[in-house]
């Protein structure tokens, strides 16, 4: 029996961020009349990104730029990253596919730029748009793959902005503050539809309420979690007290990119409980929906427990020429890696404590670099590390007594840490080393970016994932829904395909900047390619 839909389409796509935005177009170009649902006004965590992508393997950026980059290069570092999360055919596929990813962004009206950040940074200034997002420098081949779309600032808005307009210039219809509740599945377990609570004719006031504080519960929400849900009780409860029932039908297939899970406490504690304090990187809509959607579906889950959380150490970059250590005073990790990997390895320390040790002449030197390598948010950061943030002494083992770290561990480390580092003190921190000069991870760190630190006063930094005096730790979930690996359909269940943070992807097992994204875009085109070719009769045979 046909279900009484409200409205149909072939393909039907929850959530308006990156991925979602991607599949949307994917599917429309291949035909498709697409409808996409979002609960708030879409961009989602794309939208408050920083908007890099992570691409290589010879883009036209790094070839502007004089980069010598492959395919085969960018697939053995990001092999380290993604371990087995994804298969080696997958990984080949999304690098040999990256620099053309690029070319399609950019074609979509994405902007992009070719100025190489000539230091190693979290994030580039203004100035520079092609960077070392990862950790790259701690292994063979390496080559900036940080594609951050041109804007002053964060660039994720121009992004999402970007990827919005190219889908509704394609001419698909977009319902925004319209809730998917529940998936409608067929006597043969295939999905058809889904139905919603839309606000959608709902009065005018109600709809400029809920699109107002919505935004304004984004920001507060990262920074102060309280302060964000109570502000978006509000937005709920209009949800609740003024939506309608929407039944939409789906002919070929739904795409679920409606993100992760990190505003949801209740799926945090059970899956990822080690991961808290920290700054949730997300908007109230990465509440594992989608991935709950997809498991009442018929769905399965993996990699729930992977969160990626950032404890990034530079800018200013010269801060990597630090030597991080535990509260026993023994070293943590090679301190140029990337935030992701240097969070994890703080995490798994001793009380998840850690400071980084600086001499004054390394001290000396991040305070000349901070205002030419920061931007504002990082900036105020920078300043409070290399002043109140910090404890002196005259002597290494001084300045653990001061912070609470062990004494003889510390002299010790930074004994082992002296002899077998090698020194090249007029070498610029981010600069490229010749590969015999490179340590391997993780015994050491780029011959460039290490300083003797032999001049006293001596300074210990407090870096500790959970100190949120002045330095919150952001993270996001990254597992997800297990998808077929060449369409992108949910595991088990016909009908339906998820992409980005809902799904299982590239960056489920690590995180570099931009990989996520990246993954978006990947995912995302894959989902919507593969639901506009499924044609099993019903709305499309009988559209006319």
């Amino acid at each position: 029996m046909t279900e009484p839909w409200d409205e149909t389409a072939d393909v039907v796509v929850v959530g308006f961020g990156a991925a979602g935005a991607c599949a949307a177009i994917e599917a429309a170009d291949a035909g498709a009349r697409v409808l996409v649902l979002d609960r708030f006004l879409g961009g989602g965590a794309t939208a408050i990104s920083g908007g890099v992508v992570y691409a290589g393997g010879g883009t036209r950026q790094q070839r502007s730029a004089g980069v010598a980059d492959s395919p085969e290069a960018m697939a053995g570092y990001l092999r380290e990253e993604v371990g087995d999360t994804v298969s080696a055919a997958t990984l080949r596929r999304f690098c040999e596919q990256s620099a053309g990813m690029i070319d399609w962004l950019s074609g979509l009206g994405v902007p992009f730029d070719a100025r190489l950040c000539p230091y190693k940074t979290s994030y580039p200034t203004n100035r520079h748009y092609l960077y070392y997002s990862g950790s790259e420098l701690s292994f063979a081949d390496p080559a900036p793959r940080g594609h951050r779309v041109v804007a002053r600032g964060t660039s994720g808005r121009v992004l999402a902005a970007r990827l919005a307009a190219a889908a509704r210039g394609r001419g698909v219809s977009v319902h925004a503050q319209t809730r998917v509740e529940r998936l409608v599945t067929g006597p043969d377990g295939r999905v058809v539809g889904a139905e919603c609570r839309t606000l959608r004719g709902a009065p005018g006031w109600v709809r400029l309420g809920h699109r107002v504080l919505h935004r304004w519960s984004v920001k507060p929400g990262l920074y102060l979690p309280g302060l964000g849900r109570a502000l978006h009780r509000p937005v709920a409860w209009l949800e609740r007290r003024y939506g309608r029932p929407l039944r939409v039908g789906a002919g070929r297939g739904v795409v679920l990119g409606a993100g992760g899970f990190v505003f949801n406490r209740e799926m945090m504690r059970e899956h990822a409980p080690d991961y808290r304090g920290g700054l949730r990187l997300g908007t109230p809509g990465d509440d594992g929906s989608g991935i709950r959607l997809g498991v009442a579906a018929g769905g399965r889950t993996d990699h729930l427990g992977r969160v990626t959380i950032w404890r990034f150490l530079a800018p200013p970059s010269a801060m990597l020429g630090g030597l991080l250590v535990d509260r026993d005073g023994r070293r943590v990790c090679d301190e140029s890696r990337y935030g992701a990997a240097v969070g994890e390895a703080i995490l798994r320390s001793p009380g998840a404590r850690a400071w980084l040790l600086l001499d004054a002449a390394v001290l000396a030197e991040c305070r000349r670099q901070v205002w030419t390598q920061t931007l504002w948010f990082q900036r105020w950061q920078a300043f409070w590390l290399l002043t109140a943030g910090r404890v002196t002494g005259p002597t290494p083992e001084a300045v653990a007594r001061r912070a609470g770290v062990d004494p003889t561990g510390l002299t010790a480390t930074l004994a082992t840490y002296q002899a077998a580092e090698p020194t090249r003190t007029a070498a610029s921190v981010g600069e490229s080393a010749h590969p015999a000069l490179r340590p391997a991870y993780p015994a050491g760190k780029p011959a460039e970016l290490v300083r003797p630190l032999a001049s006293p006063p001596y300074s210990l930094i407090d870096v500790s994932v959970r100190n949120r005096t002045a330095l919150p730790a952001p993270m996001l979930t990254l597992g997800g829904l297990r998808v077929d690996e060449a369409t992108g359909q949910v595991l088990g269940v016909p009908g339906l395909y998820a992409a980005g943070r809902t799904a299982v992807g590239i960056c489920s097992r690590s995180y570099v900047s931009g990989l996520s994204l990246a993954d978006c875009v990947f995912s995302g085109r894959r989902a919507g390619r593969s639901a506009a070719i499924q044609d099993r009769g019903g709305l499309h045979a009988h559209r006319g």
